[in-house]
């Protein structure tokens, strides 16, 4: 699929598929076309050519069916600020289509699940940025998606607490849960199955972790870091267009 603004392509042919129970990630450096790709996926922005499929259904053509199956987390804290962490719970679980008892355990499972017993009664804008990210995320999983993107989820968020993130993500595959998310931190990356770096509008490279570091893997450097293989992996990009 590509994206198209007048006469600049945001993404050009993007073609990718994500399994059933993967993280896939899209790494790439900022203005690549990784946050257009994401959006196409999950249905906030329709492809100018080509098709976002997801659970087999053309978001063009079944986006409402389809974003029933969907949870989406934005890159920016997206809640109500003017509301309680309890509020929020209860308003995002009603617009996943919940009530009554049903709604009531979801909130206690979530509650539960994110400790956020002992903030409850705070408004979400009086929160540190750890606890705003935890509570968007468990809103976006009250209504247990099995496909849950996740756009940038731990930036500004300092490494114990990203792990804490991690930590939930990798709980929701092991429920069969299907998780795409953009990342800029490399060691973020090493916890997805398989990646693609996306550069220019083009996924330029895909894989494993371990089989894009093995394609600029040397006599001189036989185990490259995550970061030496997205550089290497661009510049010579670069190149071969030279």
């Amino acid at each position: 699929m590509s994206k198209l603004f007048g006469d600049f392509a945001a993404t050009n042919n993007v073609n990718f598929t994500v399994k059933r129970g993967e993280i896939f990630g899209l790494l790439g450096p900022n203005g690549a076309g990784k946050s257009t790709t994401f959006k196409m996926m999950c249905g906030l922005m329709v492809p100018s050519t080509g098709r976002a499929l997801v659970l087999g259904m053309d978001l063009k053509i079944s986006s409402n069916k389809a974003r029933q199956h969907l949870g989406y987390m934005a890159q920016k804290f997206s809640l109500y600020g003017n509301l309680t962490v309890a509020q929020n719970l209860k308003f995002f679980s009603g617009i996943y289509g919940l009530s009554g008892n049903q709604q009531q355990q979801k909130i206690s499972n979530m509650i539960k699940a994110f400790n956020l017993n002992p903030i409850l009664q705070q408004t979400t804008d009086e929160l540190p940025l750890g606890f705003k990210q935890q509570l968007a995320l468990a809103c976006s999983l009250m209504h247990e998606p099995d496909i849950l993107f996740l756009d940038e989820p731990t930036s500004g968020l300092d490494p114990l607490t990203r792990r804490e993130f991690w930590l939930h993500i990798n709980g929701m595959v092991n429920k069969d849960v299907t998780v795409m998310v953009t990342t800029h931190f490399m060691d973020e990356a090493e916890y997805c199955d398989r990646i693609g770096l996306v550069y220019h509008g083009k996924i330029i490279a895909a894989g494993t972790p371990d089989e894009l570091k093995s394609q600029i893997a040397t006599a001189e450097n036989p185990d490259p870091s995550m970061e030496q293989a997205f550089i290497s992996l661009i510049v010579n990009y670069d190149r071969g267009k030279q």
